[in-house]
């Protein structure tokens, strides 16, 4: 990175189907000046996220679609280094709305800071269990799902950002906790590093059958971050009042048709299922109080935050790309350049 530019990806052209490196252009730009009552902020860490890819269409979502030719829009983590801000001093960690670019400008406005020059925590669980994954899982789990103790608990994308926080939220909580993950070693760290109680293996095993086999007195909660066909299966096993808390549904965001949706729905009416889609920001005027009570399970070892950390700038849109063929564990994200002011 050379100091004096500023390097971005923009968004070139709407993908249909299949999102592809194609999808992105390079530029570079000088590196921008902060005015009074601004600061410039050096981006370290870039998330990825499957909802970025509903922010690449033209179909109205929850927040406006991406402009053509503007820089890609995600989650970052970064350091002040120039300030004319009164509130924020070179050095300051913060995260927020960075892009996929070298350098922000910021007035402060949707800029959270991390905690000034020594955090409890490594930058990047800033940026995945105390960030917008883990209060995800958080309100997910405990505001719509509402476990209870020794319910039965099912995870899909369990070994992914979001689901392995939720579904350790509901160990924590006293539930049995089965995870949804596609591999044997994603199954083993489910069970072996996280505690849950069961893990399958949708790439091998017969879901219905090992669903059977696992939850024999049904599933009370189910966590759902895939939709399609998956949310179908899980359906049929859900106890009579049973929740499912609707958090995503990646299976279905590249698809240039979309496929019907599940067959099964009258069980909710038979069985007074109760199933609920949700969006984190409705929760940020409590997610203070969130990343207090995250941040001591982690203290005390009983959440485990796991990063799947990849290297430099030119990787970011291959490593978006990659979330949708399920290869990451834990938290994915680009590291771009290591702190001026190191964090401990």
């Amino acid at each position: 990175m050379t100091p004096d530019i500023n390097r971005q990806w923009r968004l070139a052209v709407r993908p249909h189907g299949m999102v592809d490196n194609s999808s992105f252009s390079y530029h570079e730009t000088a590196r921008p000046l902060p005015s009074d009552d601004e600061f410039l902020i050096r981006t370290l860490y870039v998330s990825v996220d499957p909802a970025m890819r509903g922010w690449l269409t033209e179909d109205p979502g929850y927040i406006p679609a991406l402009p053509i030719g503007s820089v890609m829009r995600g989650s970052a983590i970064g350091q002040v280094v120039e300030s004319r801000h009164d509130d924020f001093q070179v050095g300051d960690f913060v995260t927020g709305g960075l892009g996929w670019q070298d350098f922000c400008l910021s007035n402060g406005g949707q800029m959270t800071p991390v905690q000034k020059f020594r955090p409890v925590h490594p930058l990047p669980v800033y940026l995945s269990t105390l960030g917008g994954t883990g209060l995800t899982a958080y309100f997910g789990m405990l505001d719509v799902a509402k476990p209870k103790d020794g319910e039965t608990v099912v995870v899909s994308g369990a070994a992914g950002a979001t689901g392995s926080v939720a579904a350790q939220i509901a160990r924590i909580k006293q539930c049995r906790v089965i995870g949804l993950a596609g591999g044997p070693d994603k199954c083993q760290w489910l069970t072996n590093d996280l505690g849950l109680h069961g893990a399958i293996n949708y790439k091998d095993e017969n879901l219905n059958d090992r669903l059977g086999d696992l939850c024999p007195n049904g599933i009370d909660i189910y966590f759902d971050n895939v939709g399609g066909r998956t949310l179908e299966t899980v359906i049929e096993h859900m106890t009579t009042w049973g929740r499912i808390a609707s958090c995503g549904m990646i299976s279905t965001y590249n698809e240039e048709h979309l496929q019907p949706g599940p067959k099964n729905l009258f069980q909710l009416i038979k069985k007074r299922i109760r199933m609920e889609g949700f969006l984190v920001p409705d929760y940020s005027s409590r997610f203070k109080d969130a990343k207090r009570e995250l941040s001591g399970w982690l203290a005390t070892g009983a959440l485990v935050s796991r990063e799947d950390i990849r290297k430099g700038f030119e990787n970011i849109p291959s490593t978006f790309i990659e979330l949708f063929s399920g290869t990451n564990l834990g938290k994915l994200m680009v590291k771009l350049s290591d702190p001026a002011v190191q964090e401990t």
